[in-house]
């Protein structure tokens, strides 16, 4: 029998999540969006974070206060963005961490709304979960014939549809 303190709400676990990590949702996607810019343009913009962000330029300015805040970014009112040795290296994180869970999802057959599930899901995943995605990821291309197979069965199977 399940007790009461073993099951959660969606929103339950993602308040316990809350309570334990420092960066909400939202600055991980700020800070991965900064780190992507950054290594392949050198910097970044309050202007041009806002637009790739689809945010008002007030609005990625207040959060990059805060990531500067937090030791994530180097930041001066008007001037470019760069990361920190910390913001480099979780901006690292996070960037492969969606690559993993996208990776995931296109093996799977998920190219609809692509990176709006991807965004969904790489908030809410545990290391363990991702450390075995990434597994899965690996192990589908060392047998590619898997993936064929797995194709296979979906178009044979159309009963399993939810």
């Amino acid at each position: 029998m399940m007790k009461n303190n073993e099951f959660h709400t969606v929103r339950g676990y993602q308040l316990q999540k809350q309570e334990s990590k420092t960066l909400t949702s939202a600055m991980e996607d700020y800070l991965e969006m900064i780190y992507r810019n950054v290594r392949e343009g050198g910097y970044m913009r309050i202007n041009t974070l806002a637009e790739l962000l689809n945010v008002r330029p007030s609005s990625a300015t207040k959060m990059v206060q805060k990531l500067a805040s937090q030791g994530f970014l180097d930041y001066q009112r008007y001037g470019i963005i760069s990361l920190t040795e910390k913001g480099r290296e979780l901006g690292r994180f996070l960037l492969e961490r969606h690559n993993i869970i996208e990776r995931f999802l296109k093996s799977i057959g998920i190219s609809e709304n692509l990176l709006k599930e991807t965004e969904l899901i790489e908030h809410n995943v545990s290391a363990n979960t991702l450390r075995n995605i990434n597994y899965l990821n690996c192990f589908f291309d060392m047998h590619p014939e898997i993936v064929e197979e797995f194709e296979k069965f979906k178009r044979e199977n159309t009963g399993c549809i939810i």
